[in-house]
């Protein structure tokens, strides 16, 4: 019986993980296509505004809803954060001759961090409410 309750515990983070991994992938991770303005030579990309929005969207209807659905808070964030940032590192190594990439992936770490366990500590205090 207790490995039925520990496997139900970890359907709703494995299943956050995988939706954030879909998510980055299917809104960003194939797209590596750069811009080049010809006028000033201003490199842009690889990803628009609205790829970045759209990503950003769905990751917030994903933590909300394993909130909402009983994953706790600071579980589903970690689950997402570190989905997150393997999924773009990976992406951003395959790509990146420098090593800056790694640099990127420190601040996506943090941006991800404070960013997912803000909106899943508020959803569960609203919840609660």
């Amino acid at each position: 019986m207790a490995s039925t309750s520990v496997a139900r515990s970890l359907i709703g983070p494995v299943v956050v993980a995988v939706a954030t991994v879909v998510a980055f992938f299917g809104w960003l991770g194939r797209d590596t296509t750069r811009t080049v303005d010809p006028l000033t030579g201003h490199e842009s990309g690889p990803w628009s505004a609205g790829q970045v929005a759209g990503c950003l969207l769905t990751l917030l209807v994903v933590l909300v809803a394993a909130v909402l659905l009983g994953v706790p808070a600071l579980i589903a964030a970690a689950a997402m954060t570190v989905a997150f940032v393997v999924a773009w590192t990976a992406a951003a190594a395959a790509s990146d001759d420098s090593g800056l990439f790694a640099v990127g992936a420190v601040l996506v770490l943090i941006g991800m961090a404070v960013g997912t366990v803000v909106v899943a500590l508020l959803t569960a205090r609203l919840a609660r409410s």
